[in-house]
């Protein structure tokens, strides 16, 4: 999986996430938390569309590459945050998986109430926790 540094920045309850190894990209929000789950929305956005197009990704810089730069302020309080770029590939594969049954118990009880498959929800989980989100 791939990751882009992020440059997180804010007070009080306006914080942003500028990508800048992709022109453009950038998150906010109200909390760090929230500026960050939007740029990594954004990064994967911005992926998408750029691989729609048959483009290949701009290779990510290190966090000592964007310092060494002078791209990441640290004493106007930036700091640099990891951004993973989670990709579907449009091919579904098949995965044997071994869970506690009291645990897939509820599994398949909450995908029912949200109204989604025992996969779909297994996925979504997995996304969220990947990306970060809470």
């Amino acid at each position: 999986m791939t990751h882009y540094v992020g440059i997180l920045d804010g007070a009080d309850d306006v914080w942003g996430v500028r990508v800048p190894d992709l022109p453009g990209c950038h998150g906010g929000g109200a909390s760090p938390e929230e500026a960050i789950a939007d740029a990594t929305s954004a990064v994967r956005e911005w992926a998408e569309a750029r691989m729609a197009k048959h483009l290949p990704l701009p290779g990510s810089r290190t966090v000592a590459d964007l310092l060494r730069l002078g791209e990441i302020d640290s004493a106007a309080g930036e700091s640099a945050v990891m951004i993973p770029v989670l990709i579907d590939s449009g091919r579904p594969v098949r995965a044997n998986l071994s869970l506690d049954a009291g645990l897939l118990a509820a599994i398949d009880a909450e995908a029912s109430r949200r109204g989604l498959t025992r996969s779909a929800f297994i996925a979504s989980a997995a996304r969220e926790k990947i990306e970060g989100h809470r």
